[in-house]
């Protein structure tokens, strides 16, 4: 079984002095005495009272939360398990064994913490709320997973497990990119029920719901190019028809009812129609494209894994054997 020194707590932060210490005392206290706090660039003294509190700490080359994570695991994680929390106290230290036990016994190699399990009072404005829900049902709608709570900086995973993602998001989309490359690398997935609490006071919160919720918007419709060609194409198209046929309906009644022709609304409107089709004819030939790579790719693995198997099995029952119509003299090397 793994023990808490085979993991580190990897914990980015920006100007969280007001409560980065008792972040740190809180996962030392579970046991943990390999806490790496990656700060971004503060300027009220949170990398001396990380200090202060026991961790090891590193200041990032790049700006952002996606990179902080990105340089850390690549350059100053060294343990085979990692641990991320946030550094404003609203995640429960007590929940790490809970968050660790789905890696340590081999049934995923990453965990997603869902707050919504356990939220307490205060924890979630209204708005972020339903920004986080309507998040988690367009990913199970376009990615075709349930992960809880995809938007969760509570994350456990295997170092060998992150770094066969592939992470450009520098800022607070990390989260929904680790989400969505655990969907396209088919990295098993465990879901552990956390508890979320409120920000102490006195400390601030560097997410922008409006500014940050449309970046991950953007990522979750982006990276269903190659997840779901299907909704990413056809939903432009869709909409492509939908405006074409709108258009037209507009430039018939204006004709039929006034005599007015629109001509060039009316070649808008061919025009976006013969597109939103086009597109959705290459959303259905790209998700046949798509899912044969997949089922090329199982096979695959399923043919390299039961080769290995064979051949261990085959050097297991004599590989080392003698063929029947051998000497001993015969097998000598000739001197």
């Amino acid at each position: 079984m793994p023990h808490p020194d085979d993991v580190c707590v990897l914990v980015p932060t920006l100007d969280e002095s007001e409560t980065i210490g008792e972040v740190v005392s809180g996962y030392r206290e579970e046991g943990f005495g390999n806490v790496l706090v990656v700060d971004g660039g503060s300027t009220d003294g949170t990398r001396e009272a990380a200090t202060d509190a026991g961790a090891r700490v590193v200041e990032q080359s790049g700006r952002g939360k996606g990179q902080a994570v990105r340089e850390a695991v690549r350059d100053h994680v060294g343990a085979p398990y990692v641990l991320m929390a946030d550094a404003d106290a609203t995640y429960d230290a007590n929940d790490a064994a809970a968050m660790l036990e789905p890696l340590f016994a081999g049934d995923a190699d990453h965990v997603v913490g869902d707050r919504f399990a356990d939220m307490r009072p205060g924890a979630m404005t209204r708005l972020n709320r339903i920004g986080n829900r309507l998040i988690n049902l367009a990913f199970r709608a376009i990615h075709r997973e349930d992960y809880g709570d995809i938007l969760s900086g509570y994350r456990a995973f295997t170092r060998e497990s992150f770094l066969r993602l592939h992470l450009t998001a520098d800022g607070f989309g990390i989260e929904t990119e680790m989400a969505v490359e655990c969907v396209k690398n088919r990295v098993s997935v465990a879901v552990v029920p956390v508890t979320y609490r409120e920000r102490p006071g006195g400390s601030a919160t560097n997410l922008h719901p409006i500014r940050d919720g449309g970046v991950i918007f953007l990522e979750l419709y982006r990276k269903a190019k190659t997840n779901n060609p299907l909704f990413y194409f056809g939903s432009a198209g869709v909409a492509s028809t939908a405006a074409g046929i709108g258009m037209g309906a507009f430039v018939l009644y204006r004709y039929l009812a006034f005599g007015i022709s629109h001509e060039v609304i009316a070649v808008g409107a061919v025009g976006a129609t013969i597109l939103g089709i086009q597109l959705l004819v290459f959303g259905f030939l790209a998700d046949m494209i798509h899912t044969l790579h997949r089922e090329q790719i199982a096979r695959y693995e399923q043919a390299v894994g039961g080769g290995a198997t064979g051949g261990s099995a085959a050097a297991g029952d004599g590989g080392d054997a003698s063929r029947p119509d051998e000497t001993p003299e015969a097998r000598e090397p000739e001197r």
